[in-house]
């Protein structure tokens, strides 16, 4: 289970060191295999392969024609590509994505349950202040026992 946050760095070439807690668990649970992208392009989702896997088989049971399927693939597709975590623990964050994203310098990376998200850090605050937590949302996750 991914969970928690660290901060990290971009790179000049664009790359994130994962944050070694985030990088074990992938690799010992799915390898160093990821799909890299974002629905919105303000952030950046990296999934590990297999778990990207298993929603692309969800994706396939939808019709093809479905519009919320089509908008969801393209978006991902748009913002996406493949990647592997390198020997030294990191992962490239392809130019449109890291332009789209803001991702230069300090960025925060989230554990997702079984994603990472990373967001710049300034964009993320931002986005806590613009989106309080509320009591709506709560009675909506207790609908799940949360």
């Amino acid at each position: 289970m991914l969970r928690g946050n660290y901060a990290a760095k971009i790179d000049d070439k664009g790359r994130l060191k994962i944050p070694n807690a985030f990088r074990a668990l992938v690799e010992e649970r799915h390898g160093t295999e990821l799909f890299v992208t974002s629905l919105t392009g303000e952030y950046v989702r990296i999934y590990p392969m297999p778990v990207w896997l298993a929603l692309e088989e969800k994706l396939g049971r939808a019709p093809s024609t479905h519009p919320a399927r089509l908008k969801f693939l393209d978006r991902v597709a748009y913002y996406g590509q493949t990647a592997d975590i390198d020997t030294q623990g990191r992962v490239v964050i392809h130019p449109r994505l890291r332009d789209s994203a803001g991702m230069s310098g300090e960025v925060d990376v989230l554990g997702q349950v079984d994603w990472l998200d990373v967001w710049n850090h300034e964009r993320f605050v931002a986005k806590l202040q613009r989106e309080p937590y509320t009591d709506e949302d709560a009675k909506a996750l207790s609908e799940f026992g949360v």
